[in-house]
């Protein structure tokens, strides 16, 4: 019903910037919020942010002040914008979209590698 696939992971220098796209297709009016998730090598997965259609965002407490996650209407997109980037931050972020039905959908994931 509903499809996301991520793209815009790489390889980033420490400290570097990195923006994350996530495209949402099939039954979009469907969609509550989306979200990014991520799991780092070794860990389970963890919640990175939200965002609602309307704009409302919660972030991992952790992650405040460095991670943006923010929507773009028109195309269905939602973008995660990261800075200060460490070593740590290493990991496969997944995005989420989740339905009004609270159904939950999501993409392959995307790589990020924060590595001199």
């Amino acid at each position: 019903q509903v499809q996301v696939v991520e793209s815009g992971g790489g390889l980033v220098q420490p400290g570097g910037s990195l923006r994350l796209s996530c495209a949402a297709s099939g039954s979009i009016f469907s969609i509550n919020a989306m979200g990014w998730y991520r799991r780092v090598p070794g860990k389970q997965r963890e919640l990175v942010a939200t965002v609602t259609r309307g704009g409302s965002t919660s972030y991992a407490e952790s992650l405040k002040g460095r991670f943006t996650i923010s929507r773009d209407n028109g195309l269905n997109t939602v973008y995660l914008q990261m800075s200060t980037l460490k070593p740590e931050d290493t990991a496969v972020y997944y995005c989420n979209a989740r339905a009004w039905d609270r159904s939950d959908y999501w993409g392959q994931g995307t790589q990020v590698i924060v590595s001199s």
